[in-house]
């Protein structure tokens, strides 16, 4: 039976869907960078302050994250149901989980009691965060600092599977990649084609494309068919099954011929993700407003 949290936390996504559709992406991805910064103490949401420099804006989250209104309605919700009880951190955690079962994804049991931060850390965010420009080598690095192998690389990469990225995310390699004049060679033809259009060399940059361009709004394994395909969209998509002799190549393959282990395998990374460093116990606290600390 699931519970009266996360029965609401789905019932405010749900509704967000209805005029939203990459929302889940969004909510995933939220938790995905406040774990990685600090462990998964909710430090991703809190604003401009005095004494707070917000993780918003740091390079990889500045007019790129979103979804923080409704992590306020899910916030608002479970306050008038049981004040004080279910910390933002936790929010961002049950929103990922809510988000990957209602567009298809698998479901599992979301581990709860983190606390919520005091403080933000935005050098953190920009230098802890994968980009979607570095090499493997670098992004595996980043996960084996928190924790994380190279299995879970691969299986948390499949949220690649539904939302969207912004053409400045990808569009070096449309034109001149790595600064040769030419479009990065492990790009599809007819996709570079598609990609071009989306996203003019002379454009703003803030146009978005379709992360999996087969089933783009559905939880599913087509995101490891298309790096088969040539069809990754960021280059630490495409380097997953790319780059030559990389331990990322077999999972690739394994995910792209059997959707229930990659269920299976995202389920225990998104798990051992949430397990980021929590704060516990008597650290941190149980904001009442996820965007400021308590008392300010």
């Amino acid at each position: 039976m699931k519970s009266s949290t996360t029965i609401i936390v789905r019932g405010v996504i749900q509704q967000a869907l209805q005029s939203d559709v990459r929302i889940g992406a969004s909510l995933i991805r939220l938790h995905f960078h406040d774990c990685f910064v600090n462990g998964c103490d909710g430090s991703i949401l809190l604003d401009n302050s005095a004494n707070i420099q917000s993780e918003k804006d740091a390079a990889p989250n500045t007019n790129s994250t979103r979804g923080f209104n409704v992590v306020d309605n899910i916030k608002t919700a479970l306050e008038n149901s049981c004040p004080g009880i279910v910390s933002c951190a936790d929010i961002l955690a049950l929103a990922a989980e809510a988000s990957v079962s209602l567009q298809g994804g698998p479901s599992w049991t979301v581990l709860l009691g983190r606390r919520d931060s005091l403080t933000a850390n935005q050098a953190g965010a920009n230098s802890s965060i994968p980009t979607p420009f570095e090499s493997l080598t670098n992004i595996t690095a980043k996960f084996t600092a928190v924790g994380l192998n190279t299995n879970d690389l691969v299986a948390l990469s499949g949220a690649h599977t539904f939302g969207r990225a912004q053409c400045r995310l990808f569009s070096s390699r449309l034109y001149n990649f790595s600064g040769t004049g030419n479009p990065d060679p492990t790009l599809n033809s007819s996709y570079l084609t598609t990609l071009q259009q989306i996203c003019p060399q002379s454009g703003s940059g803030f146009n978005v494309a379709n992360l999996d361009p087969t089933t783009p709004d559905t939880f599913d394994n087509n995101y490891f068919t298309n790096l088969q395909n040539n069809q990754g969209l960021l280059q630490s998509d495409q380097e997953l099954f790319s780059t030559s002799g990389a331990p990322t190549i077999s999972i690739v393959n394994t995910f792209s011929s059997n959707q229930t282990a990659f269920f299976q395998s995202f389920a225990q990374s998104m798990i051992n993700m949430g397990n980021i460093s929590p704060l516990t116990g008597s650290n941190g606290e149980i904001r009442s407003d996820c965007k400021k600390v308590n008392g300010s």
